[in-house]
């Protein structure tokens, strides 16, 4: 690990361009607008009906159109998953301190919830940090999204765990899950401590 950045985390739009550089986003079309397109078109239809579903049954207005509910370490050598809950009090995640054993293979796993558009391109990015210094970005291209009832899940590839006595000890990670259009759907902190053991 090597650090990269002094100071403290990155604006939004500074790692955003990190990530896609020069990236235009397509056109917008609501789910409704991609339903009535060529509606005698049979093959379209069947297509259609294919990619998006059935039309989504009415959704509380209020409700943002991405809803990151879940972030969950997962790690076969582990006791079991460490899941952080997304729904509430995002500032209390900087206070709890989730352990990962050094060396350890792991994925991670985010859970969410597309409530009324299709959302596109939505990515996942997460910036750690050792003592003000940022010493790992991470961006993980989710993909693009239809509204639906159910949560979807994304996992990531499988990555190990650095090791050694330099790298152990608490880092911040600043995660952010955003789409093309660079709409903010959460962005959040938390702590991470890597330690020799996962009681430690």
């Amino acid at each position: 690990l090597l650090a990269d950045k002094e100071g403290g985390p990155a604006p939004l739009d500074e790692a955003l361009d990190e990530a896609v550089p020069e990236y235009q986003a397509p056109g917008k079309k609501t789910v409704l607008e991609i339903q009535q397109l060529d509606p005698e078109d049979e093959s379209l239809a069947k297509y259609k009906q294919a990619l998006l579903g059935p039309l989504p049954p009415l959704v509380d207005p209020s409700l943002p159109n991405v809803q990151v509910t879940r972030l969950t370490l997962m790690s076969e050598q582990a006791p079991g998953p460490i899941t952080m809950d997304l729904t509430g009090d995002l500032a209390a995640l900087k206070n709890q301190v989730f352990v990962l054993k050094e060396g350890v293979d792991y994925q991670v796993k985010v859970t969410f919830k597309v409530n009324k558009e299709i959302v596109s391109g939505l990515k996942c990015l997460h910036h750690t940090y050792c003592r003000g210094l940022r010493v790992d970005k991470a961006v993980y291209m989710v993909g693009s999204y239809g509204p639906r009832a159910q949560e979807y899940e994304f996992v990531t590839p499988v990555e190990e765990a650095p090791r050694g006595m330099l790298v152990r000890g608490p880092y911040v990670v600043r995660s952010l899950f955003t789409d093309d259009d660079r709409t903010n759907h959460l962005s959040w902190e938390w702590g991470l401590h890597i330690c020799q053991d996962w009681k430690d």
